[in-house]
Parts: structure tokens; sequence; C-alpha cells
């Protein structure tokens, strides 16, 4: 079975790892929210995940959810001006 999605062109030496590092928060992101939605499911456990795992996943919510409370304030502030 072939995958129907063609690769996109892959740049040059150079240019290739620039966008890897460009995409990596991005695929970050993606991994994130597809642990949180296989956990919402039941299909694995938070506690499946080795501690260190599970920390470094604790500080990124905890590190989201303070600069979304900041981003709203900012959103509220403006209103007001």
């Amino acid at each position: 079975m072939s995958d129907p999605t063609p690769a996109p062109a892959v740049p040059a030496s150079d240019e290739a790892r620039e966008h890897l590092s460009r995409t990596d928060a991005d695929l970050a992101r993606i991994t994130e929210d597809l642990i949180d939605i296989l956990i919402a499911r039941g299909v694995i456990q938070f506690t499946d995940f080795p501690a260190s795992v599970q920390a470094k996943l604790l500080q990124r919510r905890a590190s989201r959810a303070a600069l979304s409370r900041r981003l709203q304030l900012l959103d509220d502030d403006q209103s007001v001006i």
C-alpha cells in the first residue's frame, strides 16, 4: 500500500537542516496533541511514560497554560483602550 500524498521537495543540505529546525516546533506540538488525544481516549495512560517524559509533558502544559493566561489578559486590556 503506497502513500497517496507525494513527499514535498527536499531542499539542499543547509536548507534541509534549516527546514528541519523550523518544523521541529510544529512536530513537537503535533506530538503533544497526539499524546493528549490518546490519553483522553484511554489508549494510553499518562503513567505509561517514564518519569522524565511525564515531567517534560507537565512542564510544557504549565508553560502553555501560563502563556495562554497572559495572552488572555492582553486581550482583555486591549478591549478597554
